[in-house]
């Protein structure tokens, strides 16, 4: 790039020395025009404080472009209104009323004188021009009052608008676009959004915000009260009302849609100026430029990590793997020529890209390419974590089963602990950690529910423990029918994962133990949970296992871990706590390495 800057120095120099021509520049034009259209209050201004409606907006404007008619300077002059949409009736109780009092119309009058810059770009007959103002804001706002009267005497005042001033002042600022279609070279029509704003300070303090004080009520007070009022106790008022009342103020803030006509003077007019002359200068060919490819998810537009990317130019092939931020390596300084862009995750390839040779004279250094990679799985983000202080377990051989068909894979947690799986739609899995010495839950994932276009990363923290000596674990979703023992296809699955941790640790005994809530009767329950125990006993006997390394015990509800005994109202989660399968090992020792 230093090349080619340079080489135009000189070829201007040169011009300057050896030719001048003649070069005509346009004047800078004036307009004006009326518009008029809708106003729709914003934020606070249309809020339960202000109640401003949509209501009409009409002005002028007037703009003085410099020479080149792209910048200019405006005025803006307008008027815009708001009703208000507060309607309030009057309320009688036995003894007295509330009555609402306006004491001028229920509309907010504004009017506002604006200056600031224009730009302006041209399209054929279509004009579009930004615009900046600041300036003063002229405003009136609704008065009223709402009076609490008991027994025909005025007694308390519970709201009123408080403005220090009723014609208030404020500075404000206005910002929008105008779409104009110029008809001839004198008149245009045309469209416009604007913001306006005021600010909240203003000409003295809170001089330009609509102010409101208010009792805020506590409790309605009924047709049927009577409101009695101790003498020397007004206080007594506040049964109804807050004792404190509150200050609220806003300050002026619209959306403007308008449409109007505009005046061009001046448009077609030319100066003469002298300038000089460039001789055609042909700027140096770019020869290597750096290429980079980002590879997204196509149904989420998510950036994909872990894509391998082929970037092939003739007989080379340059492969790199993207990062976080789905981008491949950078390929530097390639030469001009054309290239073919591929990439795979997954064994599922992703869409092509290419790079011909007239790419290489855009401007910048950097041609980029995005291919997508359109897997309709969802990608599962697992870690395996040490459940004794949360920290990364790297290492751990975990197993994912998809349960409609019982297939099983395996993977090991990298060094960071993670795991990455692919998931079906609409289909449920389990997933738990499968390793000697080390025992984690059979966690339950499914993608049911799940829209692809909306996400493509499920998250699973599995948690790792320690087989000790002494250590109970609770076995999760084991799961049994109202009044029955025997062990359903999903209760199987979490004692398959048992009968694995049995194999690969011959050493270890176990007491296998059922826990039921307190309801039912206290002998029912020990029998039901003893014949549960028994049940999961034996299956995990019929799967191979020795009959002398398994303990099946029932204790019932003789083991709560909450408030839930007997007679004791809880909820069906609190119930279902106490319903739980245990493992207690009896017995561990660890095999010599």
């Amino acid at each position: 790039m230093r090349k080619i800057y340079l080489v135009l120095v000189i070829q201007l120099i040169a011009n300057i020395v050896w030719g001048q021509t003649i070069k005509t520049e346009e004047k800078g034009q004036w307009q004006g025009g009326v518009f008029g259209g809708v106003n729709m209050p914003m934020g606070t201004y249309k809020s339960d404080l202000s109640r401003a409606k949509n209501g009409p907006v009409g002005g002028l404007f007037l703009d003085k472009y410099f020479k080149g008619n792209k910048f200019g300077i405006g005025l803006d002059l307008r008027f815009f209104q708001n009703n208000m949409a507060y309607n309030p009736d009057t309320i009688h109780f036995d003894n007295g009323y509330i009555a609402p009092t306006f004491v001028n119309g229920k509309k907010y009058n504004h009017f506002s004188a604006m200056l600031g810059p224009t730009y302006k770009a041209s399209i054929s007959k279509l004009d579009i021009e930004a615009f900046v103002r600041g300036g003063v804001l002229f405003q009136q706002f609704p008065e009223y009052y709402s009076d609490l009267t008991i027994n025909n005497l005025p007694f308390f005042r519970l709201e009123n608008t408080n403005n220090p001033k009723n014609n208030a002042k404020a500075w404000a600022g206005l910002g929008g676009v105008r779409f104009a279609y110029n008809i001839n070279k004198s008149i245009a029509v045309f469209v416009q959004g604007d913001y306006l704003s005021t600010f909240s300070s203003s000409f003295g303090k809170d001089s330009g915000e609509f102010h409101y004080h208010k009792y805020e009520p506590i409790k309605p007070i009924q047709k049927s009260d009577v409101v009695v009022i101790n003498p020397g106790h007004p206080s007594d008022i506040h049964t109804y009302f807050a004792d404190v009342p509150k200050d609220y103020k806003n300050y002026t803030q619209t959306l403007n849609i308008t449409a109007g006509v505009k005046f061009i003077l001046g448009k077609g007019k030319k100066e003469t100026v002298k300038k000089e002359t460039p001789k055609a200068v042909v700027a140096p060919v770019p020869q290597s430029k750096d290429i980079v490819v980002v590879v997204k998810d196509k149904q989420t537009g998510i950036a994909l990590s872990g894509v391998t990317v082929s970037i092939k130019s003739g007989m080379e092939t340059y492969t790199s793997t993207t990062n976080a931020n789905g981008e491949a390596e950078r390929l530097q300084d390639a030469k001009r020529g054309s290239y073919e862009i591929s990439g795979s995750k997954n064994a599922i390839a992703t869409g092509n890209a290419k790079i011909v040779d007239a790419d290489f004279n855009q401007t910048g250094n950097t041609i980029y390419r995005e291919v997508f990679h359109d897997d309709p799985r969802f990608t599962l983000i697992g870690e395996t974590i040490y459940l004794k202080d949360a920290s990364k377990l790297a290492g751990v051989n975990t197993v994912l089963t998809k349960t409609e068909v019982n297939t099983n894979m395996n993977q090991t947690s990298d060094a960071e602990g993670k795991f990455i799986y692919q998931l079906d739609q609409q289909s449920d899995y389990t997933i738990v950690a499968n390793q000697s010495g080390r025992f984690s839950q059979t966690e339950n994932v499914t993608t049911k529910g799940l829209n692809r276009s909306q996400t493509l990363y499920v998250i699973l923290k599995l948690g790792v423990d320690d087989i000790e000596s002494g250590k109970t674990f609770v076995l999760k979703n084991i799961n049994y029918d109202f009044d029955k023992v025997d062990i359903r296809p999903d209760a199987a699955r979490i004692l398959d994962n048992l009968v694995n941790i049995m194999k690969q640790n011959p050493s270890l005994k176990i007491e296998l133990s059922s826990h039921t809530d307190s309801r039912g009767s206290d002998a029912y329950n020990l029998k039901l949970s003893q014949r549960r125990a028994d049940a999961a006993v034996r299956y995990l006997v019929d799967k191979g296992i020795d009959r002398s390394r398994l303990v099946a015990k029932g204790f019932g509800e003789t083991k709560l871990l909450n408030r839930c005994a007997n007679g004791v109202e809880c909820t069906e989660a609190e119930h279902e706590k106490n319903r739980r399968t245990e493992v207690k090992v009896l017995k561990y020792e660890v095999a010599p390495k």
